[in-house]
């Protein structure tokens, strides 16, 4: 707030303390920053927003209930709606790594409603400053408590984060497998198993899987939505929805699915809600397995690439960078090493989350501020991973069509099509003679004798697939 003066004191129930004079947020903020001063991160955009969206939401019913005068929830509600659009994230200034439950959070978020609501009310009685103070708690906070409010908090930032990108980036990158797979079903080449030679396949096949895994990861996580749409405001500290009107709950759950426009809805179980964080440790593991999948395929995608000359080779990747500061012309997998470290990243945060969820002792969790950064920057930098692979990877995907049919005719695995002919014991004893002796198949079976029509018909790359 204006002044002239570098600092104001203000007073809480530990004494006076000096807080920035220019700052909207209070004596709790200040409390906390002198004593968090870890990491020297916030919680993200996405949170802050949805701190705003319940603060608002809380403010309109208790109004319309009769809790709140009109003009100070009116203010409160256009302090929020500030909040909501970003317009002071700057004064959001407390550390990830805060005070169990996160109380310092809400209370970041209340001072600095409240200060804003403040002037805002001032401005419209024409009172003079410092006639009314909208205060932190009492107002801003009213029927409300650190304990339903931050996992609200989390509830709809996380939903909002995977509704509005995470799942559309992994709808893009499913349709961009399955492209390819249409794109490359012609091309034959050699499977590999245990990275050794495998039986002929088509390139579009191989693709068809990937896309089908990352169609199976999406609805895993889509699935994950149902619990997250789960919010116990009114639940208050435990979940005995103390000193708020019985008709709050339900009612502020519907306001805040009126401004997300998204189907939210009161917990099956308050007391449960409030004790445990099951929806982000359901969706943290959705996220490991897509992590998981991702992994797998981007390490396919690195084989299938190498060379060019003394690797597979089978496809080509779209360069983006030069890859070497000592080897000229040299161009790696960059994206694919990026999306491999992120979700690397991904697992280890799942780790943290499941292991932060067995600290819901009693009635709450006390790891929350730890759960709400780790679940809501998982789905951020896996959001970012997956665009920036589908626009600067997949999609320029191009098949090498001669290297494929060089290695696949090359392949000794071709000799498994012989097993309903001459049976598997000679069909072993053909396979490896070819190796031994540097050997075609078609030339050991023909010095043999067991080159007929029907044999060497068996050993045709399209009979496999």
């Amino acid at each position: 707030m204006p002044s002239d003066n570098h600092y104001r004191t203000e007073k809480d129930a530990l004494g006076d303390i000096l807080v920035p004079a220019s700052a909207y947020f209070g004596s709790q903020t200040q409390r906390a920053v002198g004593n968090f001063q870890i990491s020297g991160r916030k919680l993200p955009r996405s949170f802050i927003r949805a701190q705003g969206i319940i603060k608002a939401s809380a403010a309109s019913i208790n109004m319309q209930l009769g809790q709140l005068p009109t003009n100070i929830g009116q203010a409160i509600i256009d302090a929020s709606e500030e909040i909501i659009y970003g317009k002071w994230d700057d004064q959001f200034v407390v550390d990830i790594y805060q005070a169990g439950a996160g109380t310092s959070q809400n209370m970041n978020a209340n001072e600095v409603i409240g200060n804003r609501a403040t002037e805002f009310l001032q401005q419209s009685s024409e009172q003079s400053i410092g006639t009314y103070r909208v205060h932190p708690n009492d107002d801003v906070n009213k029927s409300q408590s650190t304990n339903d409010t931050f996992p609200s908090s989390l509830h709809i930032a996380a939903v909002e984060n995977i509704v509005n990108r995470l799942l559309p980036t992994i709808f893009d990158l499913q349709q961009e497998l399955e492209k390819k797979a249409n794109e490359f079903m012609p091309i034959l080449k050699a499977s590999r198993t245990h990275l050794h030679d495998g039986v002929p396949m088509r390139l579009g096949q191989e693709f068809s899987g990937y896309a089908g895994t990352i169609e199976s990861a999406y609805s895993h996580i889509q699935a994950t939505l149902d619990p997250l749409y789960e919010l116990g405001i009114g639940g208050n500290a435990i979940g005995t929805i103390i000193n708020t009107h019985p008709d709050y709950p339900e009612k502020v759950v519907a306001e805040i699915s009126r401004r997300t426009n998204l189907p939210f809805k009161q917990p099956a179980n308050m007391f449960s809600f409030m004790q445990n964080r099951n929806a982000a440790i359901h969706v943290m593991s959705a996220l490991k397995e897509l992590a998981v999948h991702l992994i797998k395929i981007t390490s396919d995608l690195r084989l299938l690439s190498s060379g060019p000359r003394t690797g597979l080779n089978e496809i080509s990747l779209p360069p983006v960078q030069p890859g070497s500061t000592i080897m000229p012309g040299k161009v790696n997998p960059a994206i694919l090493e990026m999306t491999h470290m992120v979700c690397l990243q991904v697992i280890g945060y799942e780790a943290t989350v499941s292991a932060a969820g067995t600290w819901s002792e009693l009635e709450i969790n006390i790891l929350m501020p730890l759960i709400a950064h780790t679940l809501l920057e998982s789905i951020e930098i896996m959001s970012n991973a997956v665009e920036t692979l589908v626009g600067q990877c997949i999609r320029g995907i191009e098949a090498n069509e001669e290297i494929c049919n060089n290695w696949m005719h090359a392949s000794l695995s071709l000799v498994t099509g012989l097993n309903p002919k001459i049976g598997y014991d000679l069909a072993s004893e053909i396979g490896l003679q070819a190796d031994d002796q540097n050997k075609t198949l078609k030339q050991v079976l023909q010095e043999q004798g067991l080159l007929t029509d029907e044999v060497e018909k068996a050993l045709d790359p399209t009979e496999f697939v």
